[in-house]
């Protein structure tokens, strides 16, 4: 699947939009981005796993992930589903009360049908302005965003978490408190009682993702916000992030993100 709005925004577009319809069109592994995603599901079913939990949309709920949030989503074999999703910047949001609450607001969303039906209609404004192209398109986009936002936040409010976890989300949690720390395959086995070859087996096919990737993408996604957010060089990024040396945080951030922690550095200057 084509993600047409994740080509916007990497153009330089602040927010973006696009609506698919798919079928065992599963997302390859977890991700994160470094904007908000908003994710409207407009028909069928569909799952989504985020960091520790895992929730199940229906039609007219929608998932919200703020930057830096690991998740992946996918559905049944043969299950057919349409969705909407919607990406913004920080710089997008007009309030900053607005932007803190987007923050912690993470995770799924059941709004009473009449106001879903104002989010999908919002949705739809925004997909029509983004084929635009005059003086008031930029305006427009954003007045449209911020007013879906607002109807978002003044009407409903995110989802109670899962009650319970699976063993792979226990496992997730685990990784998650202590990837700071060496993180051994058998250490992480011994911990969950299970044998490293089930634990290998079953992560995979929870995240779409080996341990090893899981880790080193959590531990780049830390690596980015603290270059973003501090002033620590890069010796002191890979240490607080559970890099073993400087040469293996260097190569694997390239591996990660594409490029060197210093372009990176050097295209996100630390905000203010």
């Amino acid at each position: 699947m084509i993600d047409r709005a994740a080509i916007l925004m990497e153009q330089g577009a602040s927010i973006a939009c696009h609506r698919v319809e798919g079928m065992n069109d599963n997302m390859s592994h977890s991700h994160y981005h470094t904007y908000f995603e908003l994710y409207f599901l407009e028909g069928g079913e569909r799952h989504h796993v985020m960091q520790d939990q895992q929730y199940e949309t229906k039609v007219g709920s929608f998932m919200i992930f703020a930057p830096y949030i690991m998740h992946y989503s996918f559905s049944d074999h043969d299950v057919s589903f349409k969705r909407t999703v919607l990406y913004f910047k920080d710089e997008a949001v007009a309030s900053p009360v607005l932007l803190d609450l987007l923050k912690n607001g993470s995770g799924l969303y059941e709004p009473e049908q009449k106001i879903s039906s104002s989010i999908h209609f919002l949705l739809n404004e925004l997909q029509k302005e983004q084929e635009r192209d005059d003086p008031l398109h930029e305006t427009a986009m954003e007045n449209l965003l911020n007013t879906l936002l607002l109807t978002i936040m003044r009407s409903t409010q995110v989802s109670p978490k899962p009650e319970t976890q699976s063993r792979m989300a226990k496992v997730i949690s685990y990784i998650e408190k202590n990837y700071q720390h060496e993180l051994r395959l058998q250490d992480i086995a011994a911990e969950f009682y299970v044998s490293e070859y089930y634990l290998c087996h079953e992560f995979k096919k929870y995240t779409n993702r080996t341990i090893v990737q899981y880790i080193n993408a959590l531990r780049i996604l830390h690596a980015q916000r603290l270059i973003t957010e501090s002033d620590l060089n890069f010796t002191k990024i890979a240490e607080q992030t559970g890099f073993s040396s400087l040469t293996h945080f260097n190569r694997t951030f390239k591996s990660v993100v594409g490029t060197s922690p210093s372009a990176y550095r050097k295209a996100n200057p630390k905000h203010e």
